[in-house]
């Protein structure tokens, strides 16, 4: 674990570019244009390449050394950001959603490399453990970010941010570059019948279907997950100026604050009690953290005083956390061969979710309450919630008659057919 260690350091020092980028761009292309619409054309841009990209990186990484791919995505965001502050002023603004592109396209593809690579990093009896450690990384990153890209911007201006964001992305490749790890499984003895990745690969999207339909219901359960996040998201600055038109910004930065603390208790606590019992969590455990999670956020929109807002807040972030790394986790108990394309699939369902969500509730709030709006979405979550909870009790007792003969994860779902 220890080259592992260094490993979430990199990708935790690229995770903060990655925040501060969200928000010095954003500002960047509004001060640059002066249009409400080009930023949102430049979010709407980055957000779709992100979805598209999805399906492409899950090929790539079941196809091709998902290091040297992670190391590339870290290298063209840099160059990027480095030809965005070389060009003259006047041909910026193209450039700009040239940038969206790229950024959208190879956040996506570093995010399905690493994820898909981590049971081959650390072994798959760690790979709680280690997605623990990646998501506290990035958690602290998050609020480094955010926090610090006001001032970065405001004091030392744009030029600073990006290149301090680009000098992000080049540390992490060199990080990565560094170690001496493998990123993917050894390949087979072509007698085993499952030579070769690639071809391998192909068929994953039907295992789904047909062989795991309840990691397709995890993925959809992900992607209304995702409508919720977007709607917190959206009604946080509008509920943040309703209790305090004076200071909106106070509540936002104390609720995330707390929301990231939370996470990261919740990241602790798992990676702890994993290592000391060996047991992993599957579905029922991520439907009901889900819940759990949704139901927090609707409450904290309720107006509740300020000292149990922020403990539902901590609530919120737990759930989140322990969510986050449960379903990370199940996914990675697939063949290595079908992780890619899983992983590929599962961040265009979360894109296209979050995005989709951003339009739904910025359009609701000009009619409905931040309390309606939530609910309704993150309700929505909650329903498909109970739902899957439900197909898994259905499932429950055919599995046990007609489980001879057939692989599982603990917990989880049909992976393969055992060979007699």
């Amino acid at each position: 674990m220890k080259h592992f260690r260094l490993l979430v350091l990199g990708n935790g020092v690229s995770a903060y570019g990655s925040y501060l980028n969200m928000v010095a761009l954003n500002v960047f292309v509004y001060d640059v244009t002066g249009s409400a619409l080009a930023a949102g054309l430049f979010m709407a841009v980055r957000l779709g390449t992100s979805v598209g990209a999805g399906f492409v990186s899950g090929r790539l990484v079941s196809a091709y050394d998902r290091k040297r791919l992670i190391v590339g995505a870290d290298l063209c965001q840099a160059l990027a950001l480095l030809a965005l502050l070389l060009a003259p002023e006047g041909g910026r603004v193209s450039l700009l959603y040239c940038l969206a592109v790229v950024t959208g396209s190879c956040s996506t593809l570093s995010q399905v490399a690493l994820r898909s690579s981590i049971p081959e990093i650390v072994g798959a009896e760690h790979r709680t453990r280690a997605n623990s450690l990646l998501v506290t990384g990035r958690s602290l990153a998050m609020i480094a970010g955010f926090a610090s890209a006001g001032v970065v911007v405001a004091q030392l201006g744009y030029t600073v941010a990006f290149v301090l964001d680009a000098a992000t992305f080049l540390v992490s490749a060199s990080v990565l570059l560094s170690l001496p790890i493998r990123t993917k499984a050894l390949p087979r003895d072509p007698e085993d019948g499952e030579a070769g990745a690639p071809a391998a690969a192909r068929p994953s999207l039907r295992l789904l279907w047909a062989g795991a339909p309840l990691l397709l219901a995890m993925i959809a359960v992900r992607a209304v997950d995702g409508l919720g996040s977007s709607s917190h998201n959206v009604a946080l600055p509008v509920y943040s100026s309703l209790l305090d038109p004076d200071h909106p910004a106070t509540f936002v930065s104390r609720f995330w604050a707390t929301w990231a603390i939370g996470t990261i208790i919740a990241q602790q606590v798992l990676s702890r009690y994993t290592r000391r019992t060996g047991h992993t969590f599957g579905e029922r455990a991520f439907a009901v953290g889900a819940c759990v999670m949704s139901a927090a956020f609707i409450v904290v929109f309720g107006g509740l005083p300020t000292v149990p807002l922020l403990a539902t807040a901590l609530v919120a972030g737990i759930a989140d956390g322990f969510t986050e790394v449960v379903y990370v986790s199940r996914l990675q108990a697939v063949p290595d061969e079908q992780r890619g394309r899983l992983f590929g699939l599962s961040a265009s369902a979360e894109n296209a979710g979050f995005g989709l969500g951003m339009l739904v509730s910025g359009s609701l709030l000009e009619s409905f309450s931040p309390f309606q709006v939530v609910a309704a979405l993150h309700g929505l979550a909650i329903v498909l919630c109970l739902g899957l909870l439900v197909l898994l009790v259905l499932r429950r007792a055919p599995a046990a008659a007609t489980g001879a003969g057939r692989l599982r994860e603990p917990g989880g779902d049909v992976l393969h057919e055992g060979r007699g």
